[in-house]
């Protein structure tokens, strides 16, 4: 029976680029819909391309509407403990994200990525390597395109990116592989507290056939004894783990070296933990990652993460933009080696983020710490050196004149970006432009 059978009204709350592909999806649904939309913002982005059949309420919330729907559709943004969705939920109308809609009507198998960390570099690393091993994969959901998009093209599997938000308005999600990277703080603006955070990130296993999970960090073990588990760890003794030789990281899959870590273009330790998981996720959906090897070895990693902008004079300059939260700055900065001094550029929203972490391995380094936007303050007392700035512009024009052979500029601000930018890539294209300006 389709899930759309008893539904003719529905509210999609929250434009811009996933509000936009739910309004274009459900004029592909096989019943004619009465389809509102309701955003808080003045003028939200993407207004001027919602179908003119569809009735738009702006600027406030529409309670009327939302009590009267037989479905509401929340951007992941919109946190279901808002008042307004309660009432909804309290009511028994069901509340679902983009991603149920997209469990609803997908019919190839799908793999999804969770985790604090990575799993932007995990998700685009394993659609290159399914491609590469000859299977028709797309990736999207919280990287790229928006899950339902992905629906326009016929593929053998579809690779998602979920973040725990959207975790929490996905109920029958069928996956043949999930894999949840590791758990740090994050979004404590939203949750109530690390398990709250946990147990929604923890719902991509709900209807996982293999659950791949970090054995370096068992928060990301599915509370369920009833799941197939497959373990991947960079110390321990585990079915896709290293064996450290000569030096150098072999991959290793029961015993069976794979490759090396130094055939790797991507570096860094957390990036043999993503290309383990890449590993794992092929196995358990039945691909030959032998296939995939070649691309595997060549993988250079996302745009705005860890990303060598510009390299002038003897002088990098690194976007790590991506790095929206402490653990991502951290790793970022292990293993980090250069000659000359580090100018890390880090702020912005800190969604109530401890950054406390971040001073015993900001200590040792040669480092001038630049700290702007909404939530600079809190960086402050990280380390003597750290300078108080409104704009990464004016940090930039301060600093250049500094620069020697063998210093580093990098922007890795564990803080979102919107106070001054409108999502983090526009914050990485910024900082790219004043590399190239400066370098």
């Amino acid at each position: 029976m389709s899930k759309w059978q008893s539904i003719d009204k529905v509210v999609v709350v929250g434009l811009g680029i996933t509000g936009l592909s739910v309004l274009e999806h459900l004029k592909r649904v096989d019943k004619p819909l009465d389809v509102r939309v309701i955003d808080t913002r003045e003028t939200p982005p993407g207004a001027d391309k919602v179908p003119a059949d569809v009735e738009t309420h702006f600027g406030s919330w529409n309670l009327d509407w939302l009590l009267n729907a037989d479905l509401v559709v929340a951007n992941p943004g919109i946190a279901l403990a808002t008042a307004e969705i309660q009432q909804t939920l309290n009511k028994g109308i069901p509340v679902v994200g983009d991603i149920e809609l997209f469990a609803w009507q997908v019919n190839k198998p799908v793999i999804a990525i969770t985790g604090s960390n990575g799993k932007s570099t995990v998700t685009d690393l394993m659609g290159v390597a399914a491609n590469a091993a000859g299977v028709n994969a797309a990736i999207g959901g919280n990287i790229g395109v928006p899950a339902l998009d992905l629906l326009k093209e016929d593929r053998d599997l579809y690779i998602l990116e979920l973040s725990s938000f959207q975790l929490e308005t996905t109920s029958s999600l069928e996956l043949v592989c999930a894999a949840f990277l590791n758990l740090s703080e994050d979004h404590m603006d939203r949750y109530i507290g690390m398990d709250d955070y946990r147990q929604a990130k923890l719902r991509i296993f709900d209807h996982a056939k293999h659950c791949v999970v970090n054995a370096d960090d068992r928060a990301t073990y599915p509370e369920s004894s009833q799941h197939l588990l497959t373990e991947f760890s960079l110390s321990g003794d585990t079915e896709f783990g290293i064996e450290r030789v000569g030096g150098n990281d072999q991959l290793i899959h029961n015993g069976e070296t794979i490759v090396v870590s130094s055939e790797l273009a991507l570096v860094g330790q957390h990036n043999v933990a993503n290309v383990l998981v890449v590993l794992a996720l092929l196995h358990n959906a039945g691909i030959d990652y032998h296939k995939a090897l070649g691309a595997i070895k060549s993988y250079s990693g996302l745009t705005h993460r860890c990303q060598v902008v510009a390299d002038r004079k003897g002088v990098k300059w690194v976007n790590d933009s991506k790095a929206t939260n402490v653990a991502s700055t951290l790793a970022a900065l292990s293993g980090l080696s250069l000659s000359g001094q580090l100018y890390l550029l880090v702020g912005g929203v800190g969604k109530g983020a401890d950054f406390s972490d971040l001073a015993p391995v900001l200590e040792p380094l040669a480092i001038q710490l630049c700290c702007f936007g909404a939530d600079g303050n809190e960086f402050l007392s990280l380390h003597p050196s750290a300078k108080r700035f409104d704009t990464m512009e004016e940090i930039v024009e301060w600093l250049s004149p500094k620069l020697v052979e063998g210093d580093m500029v990098m922007l890795s601000p564990a803080c979102a970006s919107f106070d001054q930018f409108s999502n983090f890539m526009a914050r990485g294209e910024a900082f790219t432009q004043l590399a190239k300006q400066y370098a």
